[in-house]
């Protein structure tokens, strides 16, 4: 969310960044609720003078028995009360119209991040690794090969809880839990993140503060008790450091944990309707970090690296893309998307989305820091990215790695994980 101080003292930049966003021109609509606000502020201020001044004169006149004079001061001060009352109410009506306008209003990306409508506009940063050479023409999709298998049931999960979700079983539910077991590793070993066990519900300033509230809600699942489904560990993660002044000293905070995920997929009706790809629940494994405002763009190089060095160590080609500004996530400044090679789609997939956001969500939260001898505090960056995606990992493993009699080579880095196991068959 955006400091109102810094849009009065750069209108023009922060209309230029939003219509970079596609986004027509605020700061004038803005800045005229909040001109509006202060003076309301100022008039208050005024009011609470004079109502003091004449509480201090009612002393006086009593002391001097002059009954008319305090009798008078006191109807004075008894109707500032009133007018002091409709002001504050007032004031928290201003306060709330401009936080509603702000809270909506997406990051401004950075210099770097390419102008673009949609993901045509993205720019492709590298490629690792070529496609593999299968056997086959017609390598077969995920869905095919779980099915063929007998490992992954998409029929009786319909019947169980409807559309988008499925039942891993056996072998291929093993699969899974060793990815996620090998990027958890990666990542706490190689990479210096420390894992995290979250809360899987939080409540709605939790969302608030990490942008998925108020604008995203119909992309979310909620309890009847009014707790909402984390559509990912980034908001428990980054919640972590909500309300608080950290010493920069203990700075960069790196954390990682792998999650159930729900997502409602509004607006996704067409899209991926059969296999993996787009589900309501989904595990994912999320790095987060925390770091002052300077450190930020290396972390987010450095986050990405984590995130690639898991295709890597599996040997799956891959690229990386760099978003374009109509293509990017609501809080981020800028965003590397990671995009697999699956062989039965003939494409790359996004797998991965790495993102630095600034101060954004530190806003939301009131999460600052401070160096050693500083007066001051300011807020600090924070940055999330999946490492991996688990189930579009497993779904990349099996397109990548299948055999011509429908059996799949298990990745020599998860052979470990699968007890030895070097086959995947019916």
């Amino acid at each position: 969310m955006f400091d109102i101080k810094w849009i009065r003292d750069n209108p023009a930049a922060f209309d230029a960044g939003l219509a970079r966003r596609g986004l027509d021109p605020l700061s004038a609509q803005l800045l005229a609720l909040d001109e509006e606000r202060r003076a309301l502020v100022t008039k208050l201020q005024d009011a609470q003078g004079k109502r003091n001044a004449a509480s201090k004169e009612i002393g006086k006149a009593k002391a001097a028995k002059d009954d008319v004079t305090a009798a008078r001061l006191m109807e004075e001060v008894a109707a500032a009360k009133l007018i002091i009352a409709a002001g504050e109410e007032n004031e928290r009506r201003l306060d709330k119209a401009l936080t509603d306008q702000l809270s909506v209003i997406p990051n401004i990306p950075l210099a770097e991040v390419p102008d673009g409508a949609d993901e045509k506009g993205n720019r492709e940063v590298r490629r690792v690794g070529e496609p593999p050479r299968l056997a086959t023409n017609k390598p077969k999709q995920h869905f095919e090969i779980g099915e063929a298998l007998g490992m992954m049931d998409f029929e009786t999960a319909g019947k169980v809880s409807g559309a988008r979700f499925v039942y891993l079983k056996g072998k291929l539910a093993r699969l899974e839990r060793a990815l996620a077991n090998f990027m958890l590793d990666l990542h706490t070993a190689e990479f210096g993140y420390t894992e995290i066990d979250p809360p899987l519900m939080v409540r709605d300033d939790a969302m608030f503060g990490t942008g998925q509230l108020p604008k995203f809600a119909e992309d979310l699942f909620q309890t009847t008790n009014g707790l909402w489904l984390i559509p990912t560990a980034e908001v428990s993660l980054t919640n972590l450091v909500r309300e608080q002044i950290i010493d920069e000293a203990d700075l960069p905070i790196r954390l990682t944990a792998w999650t159930p995920c729900f997502r409602s997929e509004a607006g996704a009706a067409g899209k991926d309707t059969r296999g993996m790809i787009r589900q309501h629940q989904f595990s994912k494994v999320e790095l987060v970090a925390v770091t002052t405002p300077d450190q930020s763009l290396a972390e987010h190089e450095r986050m990405t690296a984590a995130a690639e060095t898991v295709l890597q160590r599996l040997g799956l080609a891959y690229r990386t893309m760099l978003l374009c500004t109509g293509d990017m996530g609501f809080g981020s400044q800028k965003t590397y998307d990671i995009e697999v090679w699956l062989p039965g789609q003939n494409a790359y997939r996004e797998i991965s989305s790495c993102s630095v956001c600034g101060d954004f969500q530190a806003r939301r939260m009131n999460a600052r820091c401070k160096a050693k001898g500083a007066k001051e505090t300011r807020f600090v960056h924070t940055l999330n990215g999946s490492a991996l995606a688990v189930g579009r990992t497993l779904v990349a493993v099996l397109e990548n790695y299948q055999q011509t009699d429908g059996s799949i080579v298990v990745p020599e880095m998860l052979r470990p994980y699968m007890g030895g196991m070097e086959k995947i068959e019916a």
